[in-house]
């Protein structure tokens, strides 16, 4: 890997030369502009918006566009010029629980590695008295012209610092929590926890983006086949919004994620309805609701004329039982008859 910055760590009196690595890398698929009537590149040319000439990036300079619209011009030398310690050293200011950090002030992961032999053994102090301590070090630094905040802690056999965003960086939920008061029941919560159980926990190297691959596949089949290939269907998932059974679709999906681990179903609940869903209805698709209830009803029809068919059959069959049985009892007493007269005879 290539190294970033160099700098040291200040452990209180103790300076510690070390390099900063990357620790992550972006694998998410760009795109370039093209034109589309002939495939050419679309490129962005920088422009003086005063007398309209391409500016090379050697006249290009900085400047504050103040609130009236008017800007004011920065230079390299002033901001050298600005008092900043931390210029070239990873100063850390406390030691914390890792529990301290709220998650939403992570940023941006790195690798420190020990820049030279001399760096070694404070390196490996200060990495055993993070390990031993179970806390991680908070610390300041500058980085790409700005002064940042940032957390160290020990991964493996190295020390990684991920930069923090200063606390006024992140901002307050406000009306982001649901309306109204929502009431959520305890077996509710139970079948949560249950689910959440039977869920269990993943391997995360096991996890991949099956979006960038999809993409990958496409875009090695368009360049087989010369930029040509017929889009594959695909279905929409859009539709009405939906109501769901809480209660039905937690017993539901309990059941679903033990029979994916191989675990068996029945608890109790294997004869409990499934998760009952009413569609709400659109103005927007009226028309295929109009469709589905049609179908539905001639379905029904159907259902209805088969049973009718059914019974009537079953009636039919039942009269000449009936009628059978009649004519057989009524031949009986003849037969009788005869018998007693030619015993009298």
């Amino acid at each position: 890997m290539r190294s970033i910055w160099n700098g040291a760590i200040s452990f209180g009196l103790v300076s510690i030369p070390i390099k900063l690595f990357n620790a992550t890398e972006n694998h998410a698929i760009s795109f370039r502009q093209i034109h589309t009537a002939d495939g050419g590149r679309i490129r962005y040319r920088k422009v003086c918006e005063l007398d309209e000439q391409e500016v090379q990036s050697a006249e290009i300079g900085k400047g504050y566009e103040d609130a009236d619209g008017s800007i004011i011009p920065i230079t390299d030398d002033d901001l050298a010029a600005l008092p900043l310690p931390t210029a070239r050293t990873i100063e850390i200011v406390a030691f914390v629980p890792i529990a301290s950090i709220d998650p939403l002030q992570m940023d941006q992961a790195y690798y420190l590695a020990a820049n030279g032999v001399p760096a070694a053994k404070p390196y490996t102090l200060l990495r055993e008295a993070l390990s031993r301590s179970r806390k991680v070090a908070i610390a300041k630094f500058a980085l790409r012209g700005r002064e940042r905040l940032g957390m160290l802690r020990v991964v493996d056999d190295v020390i990684a610092m991920h930069g923090l965003l200063w606390p006024d960086e992140i901002r307050q939920p406000e009306g982001i929590a649901p309306e109204g008061n929502v009431t959520v029941r305890d077996a509710e919560l139970d079948l949560a926890d249950t689910l959440m159980d039977t869920l269990g926990e993943v391997d995360l190297d096991t996890l991949h983006d099956d979006y960038r691959e999809a993409v990958e596949e496409l875009i090695a089949a368009k360049s087989e086949s010369g930029g040509a290939i017929s889009p594959a269907a695909t279905e929409s998932t859009g539709g009405d919004a939906q109501v769901i059974d809480l209660m039905a679709a937690l017993e539901n999906s309990v059941r679903a994620a033990k029979s994916s681990r191989g675990e068996s179903t029945d608890s109790g609940d294997s004869g409990k309805a499934p998760a009952k869903v009413t569609e709400l209805k659109s103005r927007k698709k009226a028309a295929p609701a109009k469709k589905t209830a049609t179908a539905t009803g001639t379905k029904k029809t159907a259902t209805a004329k088969k049973t009718a068919s059914t019974t009537k059959s079953a009636s039919t069959t039942k009269t000449a039982s009936a009628k059978k049985a009649a004519s057989t009892t009524k031949k009986a007493p003849a037969k009788k008859a005869t018998a007693r007269k030619r015993t009298s005879a």
